[in-house]
């Protein structure tokens, strides 16, 4: 529509030289919807229409209660799996220094008992023969007796001990066990909050470039459904000056040729600009043209895009003439309108 309001250069003006054609319209851009991906409140709004925007810029806020409450309970969880998990490895390093430790200590103690058995069953064996002998006092012989079933109870205490003592690697894979599967829900509660905190982030609209805000769509407060148009913008730095070449003059216009995009606004600029879209269709001279015989001429939609746009000094709407060089070497020249 907005290209409608485009003229092209007729006959009756003045010609330029033979390699330059001259055309005029208006400066437009490419347009980005910014809507939103969650359904919900608007919550603030940040800009109107004619604001400049950077990229990334924080454009408007929904608020969602539910989603709050979701991204507090997948970070408690986070937090409490985390604490078990450290708990957990901090356990295991303990277990890992003290098993071999106790069970060092319990291989020591059974060498100890069985050698504390065997000589208690010599001697007890010694006294036996000492008291049948009528050596000894049968009294004594019993100690000898007592002193070696003692012995043998500490043996079997030492290897129970040492059993034990064993067991605690059974307990260390158990351990490695438990954390694997804290390790396990530890992630999937990590992906989880990380979806819901990109949940969280969707509720902020942010320019996805710098540009201008043209309609702000939506206004703080109302609900929107998912993809919901709220502003549509214009990328300041991928504008183009839209203007009509006539019939006659458009087999020397191609993919490619360079230009000269002139602004009243800034008389003494010129900024330059190349060819990257040439319609395909003639179409007649937009209506808005004045007189009626410029009405009937069939033309062709030209699309001329500006190389740069410094310091963004042209925005979409400001009309501007052009000057198309389809003939290399001529020299470049004002329009002459």
């Amino acid at each position: 529509a907005g290209g409608a309001l485009a003229w092209s250069l007729l006959n009756s003006r003045s010609e330029l030289p033979e390699g330059l054609i001259q055309a005029n319209g208006r400066i437009e851009g490419d347009h980005t919807t910014v809507a939103s991906k969650l359904p919900g409140r608007i919550a603030e709004l940040k800009v109107r229409e004619g604001d400049s925007i950077r990229p990334g810029q924080l454009l408007a806020r929904l608020e969602d209660t539910q989603l709050a409450a979701r991204q507090q309970q997948a970070d408690a969880a986070v937090a409490s799996l985390t604490a078990q998990l450290a708990a957990a490895r901090a356990q295991l390093d303990v277990a890992r220094r003290e098993v071999p430790l106790a069970e060092a200590g319990a291989e020591a103690a059974v060498v100890k008992a069985r050698a504390a058995e065997a000589q208690a069953a010599r001697d007890a064996g010694r006294f036996e023969e000492l008291a049948a002998r009528g050596t000894v006092e049968p009294r004594r012989a019993e100690q000898m007796r007592l002193a070696h079933t003692a012995a043998a109870a500490d043996l079997r205490q030492a290897t129970q001990s040492l059993a034990a003592a064993r067991l605690g690697h059974d307990k260390i894979r158990a351990r490695g066990n438990d954390i694997a599967a804290l390790e396990a829900g530890l992630r999937q509660a990590e992906a989880a909050a990380r979806e819901v905190a990109s949940l969280v982030a969707d509720l902020e609209l942010r320019a996805p470039a710098g540009g201008v805000v043209l309609s702000r769509l939506r206004e703080a407060g109302e609900l929107v459904a998912a993809g919901t148009p709220i502003f549509d913008l214009v990328d300041l730095d991928k504008l183009y000056l839209k203007v009509y070449v006539p019939e006659k003059q458009i087999g020397q216009v191609r993919l490619g040729l360079p230009a000269r995009v002139h602004s009243d606004a800034f008389p003494q600029q010129a900024f330059p600009a190349t060819t990257r879209y040439i319609a395909a269709q003639a179409e007649f001279t937009p209506k808005e043209v004045q007189t009626p015989d410029e009405r009937v001429k069939l033309t062709y939609a030209v699309k001329l895009y500006l190389d740069a746009n410094p310091e963004h000094r042209l925005s979409p709407g400001v009309p501007a003439d052009a000057v198309i060089r389809w003939k290399e070497g001529v020299p470049w020249q004002a329009p002459r309108w």
